[in-house]
């Protein structure tokens, strides 16, 4: 699962690499595409895997194909974001129930926009470097492009009620309904004409 194979909406390219189950490696990302005899011919369930031990086929289930960032290769997975702001929130003893990122132009180069949900106190650019460093630290492709094409993160922190309002407006209560990890598009256009909506009120 790269940027070789799929686009930066996380849609499958028109000729991927496939790989049999004997060919993959350790530690690296994948999406599954399945086959059956009942018809179905490589399938696209949109779930990445990382095989974790590769005598037992052993996987974790890292993401989605449509909820990662690579704007410049720093192919940052929600696993990622996951663990970077479990990490954060220990360290800084708050708690984040909500959070998402897009990523954003930045002169002529790149950045990334975290809007971060939590109704603890807590000092954003605190927070920022933070998230920064351990992001760096869990991913390697990260780190080289922040020192390159990835100029900058950017960290508004907000309350939890800010994402139960947007998903209530877009009609997604429930459980089945979760706010997005990574905001594209017409979603992240709606997104941020909400906030500056809610600023205004």
């Amino acid at each position: 699962f790269d940027d070789t194979n799929f686009d930066a909406d996380g849609n499958m390219i028109e000729r991927p690499e496939a790989l049999m189950i004997h060919e993959v490696e350790v530690g690296k990302d994948y999406a599954i595409l399945i086959s059956t005899n009942a018809g179905a011919w490589r399938y696209l369930i949109g779930d990445t895997v990382r095989f974790v031990d590769l005598e037992k086929n052993e996987i974790i289930i890292t993401g989605r194909t449509k909820h990662f960032l690579s704007l410049v290769g720093e192919h940052l997975s929600v696993d990622n974001m996951n663990k970077a702001i479990q990490l954060v929130s220990d360290e800084l003893n708050i708690c984040i129930p909500e959070f998402t990122v897009a990523g954003v132009p930045h002169g002529t180069f790149f950045a990334h926009h975290w809007f971060i949900g939590t109704d603890d106190k807590v000092n954003a650019e605190e927070l920022r470097i933070r998230l920064d460093n351990k992001i760096k630290e869990l991913n390697d492709d990260y780190e080289v492009e922040r020192k390159h094409a990835l100029k900058e993160i950017f960290v508004d922190v907000l309350s939890e009620k800010n994402f139960m309002d947007f998903m209530k407006k877009k009609g997604k209560i429930g459980g089945q309904h979760k706010f997005p990890r990574v905001l594209k598009g017409k979603m992240l256009e709606d997104w941020k004409k909400f906030l500056k909506e809610e600023t205004v009120q």
